[in-house]
């Protein structure tokens, strides 16, 4: 039996055991998927021991993304780019390789919603400067976007995603809703809006009608930001397929097949976010 699982403290809440678990019924696989609740301290000792308990990988949550870079083997240039590793893979000579889906689901999540859409169809206003922000930000320059401007409460954090490449601009929060001027795509990678968090205050004004809109909050699945923007028109994407679209190759390296994000699949996941 083939065995994965997702490695993180507290990891309880990750929904990764519902995706993987519902790909090995569909295709029939004799495999499994576990929750490995790994204190920071014991990241090194987890991660190494994972080829001698008969475990193909592992996804990484928090807070062992950053982490992990420092223990894998190898590293994917996505993943050193963004700097965290989500996903591990156990070759067959125990070695670690070490890599970053997160900008992977982005770009397939906006691509399999709105097939139409490409990065190259103007600037893109990225609001926050976490790790999350830092793939998209990574993901939209290999893309093809043109301009990305990022708005992050606080501007220093901002500054280091303009490492990522040409073309990144750092605006202040505080002129964040005119940023939105002229811009193809807004991106809300912060977690304002998000049950339990701050609402995000942000005014559309400046968007122009045409732009695409994504939270990649997906608790709750219709934040405000989206909501909003489909009062006003815009094409808006929630980021429940982003979480999705991530675990493909994931999936893929573990089990050998590159699953599909179907109705059916966001049905499961969607019901296991209202589960008690």
């Amino acid at each position: 039996m083939i065995r994965a699982g997702v490695m993180g403290w507290p990891v309880t809440h990750s929904r990764s055991p519902v995706v993987h678990g519902f790909w090995l019924q569909e295709h029939g696989i004799a495999g499994r998927y576990e929750l490995l609740p790994v204190p920071p301290e014991d990241l090194a000792t987890a991660l190494r021991g994972l080829a001698a308990r008969g475990f193909a990988g592992c996804n990484l949550t928090l807070p062992h993304k950053e982490g992990a870079l420092a223990i894998v083997d190898r590293v994917h240039t996505t993943a050193q780019r963004i700097g965290a590793v989500n996903t591990v893979v156990v070759g067959r000579d125990g070695t670690l390789e070490g890599s970053n889906t997160d900008a992977f689901g982005f770009i397939a999540n906006l691509e399999q919603t709105v097939p139409e859409w490409r990065a190259g169809a103007g600037p893109a206003v990225v609001l926050g400067a976490g790790g999350a922000a830092r793939a998209v930000v990574a993901a939209l320059i290999e893309a093809g976007a043109p301009a990305i401007r990022i708005a992050n409460r606080h501007r220093e954090r901002a500054l280091s995603l303009t490492e990522l490449g040409d073309g990144v601009e750092i605006v202040d929060w505080a002129a964040r809703a005119e940023a939105l001027a002229g811009a193809a795509l807004l991106v809300n990678t912060t977690s304002l809006g998000m049950t339990g968090q701050p609402p995000l205050d942000l005014a559309l004004d400046h968007l122009p009608a045409s732009a695409l809109v994504n939270d990649i909050v997906y608790v709750p699945l219709e934040t405000p930001l989206l909501g909003q923007a489909r009062r006003r028109g815009h094409r808006a994407v929630d980021g429940l397929g982003m979480l999705l679209h991530q675990a493909r190759p994931g999936f893929a390296a573990w089990f050998g097949v590159m699953p599909e994000v179907t109705p059916a699949l966001r049905a499961a996941v969607e019901a296991s976010l209202v589960a008690p």
